[in-house]
């Protein structure tokens, strides 16, 4: 993942999205934004998204449904997700969302301190990973290279 990747902020809620954009700014990341399930999607797969916070409840494709697709393409897998739902926590929504793969789970009202907090140790923790992969792959390609002399 680019160290410029984006955040996704997804919500049918035009006021949502603000609170968000306003509550994740200080972080200082790059932030896009979505106001359904089929844009997140074309954006995700447009690559460049390194986090998504992804309203659950959405007209059309829901926040699950997009969770669900991601996970079925290597392209979009690995990226985290935090789920943001208006309804409480059910058990059936937390435990469909956690087998999906989702990271988080928040509820609105959302406390920007919080939400900060959550977002920065997920985007620096998996930019760090994607970062780690990467140098694995290059000292692959190194080692597979290297030929002894001999001597």
């Amino acid at each position: 993942m680019p160290p410029d990747a984006r955040i996704l902020i997804v919500d049918d809620h035009k006021d949502t999205l603000y609170a968000l954009e306003s509550a994740l700014a200080p972080l200082g990341y790059q932030l896009k934004r979505a106001t359904n399930g089929d844009d997140a999607l074309k954006e995700v797969l447009r690559g460049g998204v390194g986090l998504l916070v992804l309203d659950v409840r959405m007209p059309g494709v829901s926040g699950l449904d997009v969770v669900r697709y991601m996970r079925g393409v290597e392209q979009t897998q690995h990226i985290p997700i935090m789920l943001v739902t208006g309804f409480g926590t059910d058990t059936e929504l937390t435990s469909a969302a956690f087998r999906l793969g989702v990271a988080d789970l928040v509820t609105k009202p959302i406390d920007p301190w919080t939400l900060r907090t959550k977002v920065r140790y997920l985007y620096d923790s998996h930019q760090r990973h994607r970062s780690l992969e990467r140098e694995i792959r290059e000292l692959r390609a190194l080692v597979k290279g290297y030929e002894p002399s001999g001597h």
